[in-house]
C-alpha cells in the first residue's frame, strides 16, 4: 500500500461519520409550564373577595334600585301597606324639580374645585419633597400620614374651631393684615363661603394620599431623561411638562378619578359641620338624598336621587377606564 493510500484510509470520511442522534446536542424548545386547574384557579382565589363584595355592596345596591322604582314611605316601612310599583314616577319627579338640578350643579362645582385644588397642591408638595433631605422627607411623610389617618369627626371639630366667628384662629390671622377686620365674621352665614370651608377640609384630608402616591411615582422618573431634556435646552417647566407628566399620566388619571368619586360622595363633612341639619345652600347630592329619605320620609325619592348619583359616578369610572385603555394602547 502506498503512502497516499495509507493517508487516505486514515482520514475520516465525512459521509461515513456518524450523525448525531436525533435530539442529542440540539437546542430544546422551551416548554410552557402546565397550569394546574386552568382558568378555575384565579376564580377560586377571587371567590371569597367576590362573595364579600356581593354581600356588602350587591344587596344594598339591589335594594336601592328596587326602592327607586317603588312607592315606599312610612306605611310601607312599618308594614301597614305593601310597596307599590311606581315605574319611572320617582325619576320624573326629581328630574322635573328645579331644586334637584341646583343641587347637582352645586355638587359638580364643589367636587371639581376640590379635585383641582387637591391635585395641584398634591403635585406641588410631592415635587418639593424631592428637593429636601431624607430625614426632612421622612418627617413630612409621617405628618401627612397622621393627618390622613385623623378621624373625620376630629378634623371637622378642628376646622369648626379654626373658622369660628368669635374664637376662630383664621379670623384672627386675617385680622392681622393691615386694613382687614374679620373679627366676628361668620363663614357659614352664606352657602358659598361655608362650602369653601368644607372644601378646604376635604382637600386637607385628601392631599396626603395624593402626595404620597405621586412621590412614589416621581421616584420612577428616569433622571437620564430629565438631564437629556435640560441639555437640549428645556426649562424646568418644559422638563415637567414633556418628561415628568407623560410618565406619571397613569397615576394622575387614577388619582383624579378617585378624587372625583370621593368628592362627589362627600357626606360626613357637610353633615357634621352643619350639626346634622344642612341648610338648602349647603345641600349636596349625598345630603340631599339623605334628607329626602330620612327627614321627609320619602324613601323611594331618596333612593332615586342616590341611584342617579351612582349613575353619574359610573360615568366617571367609564371615562377612567377609557383613558387607561388608551394609555395601555400607546405603551
Amino acid at each position: 500500500m502506498s503512502a497516499a493510500e495509507t493517508t487516505t484510509a486514515e482520514l475520516p470520511s465525512k459521509r461515513s461519520s456518524p450523525s448525531p442522534a436525533s435530539g442529542a446536542g440540539s437546542p430544546k424548545k422551551p416548554t410552557r409550564p402546565r397550569r394546574n386547574g386552568g382558568a378555575a384557579v384565579p376564580w377560586a382565589l377571587l371567590a371569597p373577595c367576590l362573595l364579600v363584595l356581593a354581600l356588602v355592596l350587591g344587596y344594598p345596591l339591589y335594594r336601592l334600585v328596587t326602592l327607586s322604582f317603588q312607592k315606599f314611605g312610612q306605611p310601607q316601612l312599618w308594614g301597614f301597606k305593601p310597596a307599590e310599583w311606581a315605574g319611572l314616577d320617582n325619576f320624573r319627579t326629581i328630574l322635573s324639580d328645579g331644586e334637584f338640578w341646583r343641587v347637582v350643579l352645586r355638587t359638580v362645582l364643589f367636587a371639581g374645585a376640590a379635585v383641582v385644588l387637591t391635585m395641584v397642591l398634591g403635585m406641588l408638595i410631592a415635587l418639593l419633597l424631592q428637593q429636601v433631605s431624607g430625614w426632612v422627607k421622612t418627617l413630612i411623610n409621617i405628618a401627612l400620614v397622621a393627618s390622613w389617618g385623623m378621624p373625620i369627626i376630629v378634623a371637622v371639630t378642628i376646622f369648626k374651631w379654626m373658622f369660628d366667628s368669635d374664637y376662630g384662629v383664621f379670623n384672627w390671622l386675617l385680622s392681622r393684615i393691615p386694613g382687614v377686620d374679620m373679627i366676628g365674621h361668620n363663614w357659614f352665614a352664606s352657602g358659598p363661603q361655608g362650602l369653601t370651608v368644607i372644601m378646604l377640609l376635604v382637600v386637607w384630608g385628601a392631599v396626603p394620599f395624593v402626595v404620597i402616591t405621586l412621590g412614589a411615582g416621581l421616584t420612577q422618573v428616569p433622571k437620564e431623561l430629565e438631564e437629556a431634556a435640560r441639555l437640549d435646552g428645556a426649562s424646568g417647566w418644559g422638563v415637567f411638562r414633556h418628561v415628568t407628566v407623560p410618565i406619571l399620566k397613569p397615576i394622575i388619571v387614577m388619582l383624579t378619578t378617585l378624587s372625583v368619586i370621593w368628592d362627589m360622595g362627600v357626606f360626613p363633612q357637610v353633615f357634621v359641620m352643619r350639626n346634622g341639619h344642612p341648610e338648602a345652600e349647603f345641600q349636596l347630592l349625598t345630603t340631599y338624598s339623605y334628607d329626602k329619605a330620612f327627614v321627609v320620609n320619602d324613601y323611594s325619592g331618596g333612593s332615586a336621587i342616590a341611584f342617579v348619583t351612582v349613575l353619574l359616578l359610573l360615568g366617571v369610572v367609564a371615562v377612567y377606564m377609557r383613558q387607561m385603555l388608551k394609555i395601555g394602547e400607546v405603551e
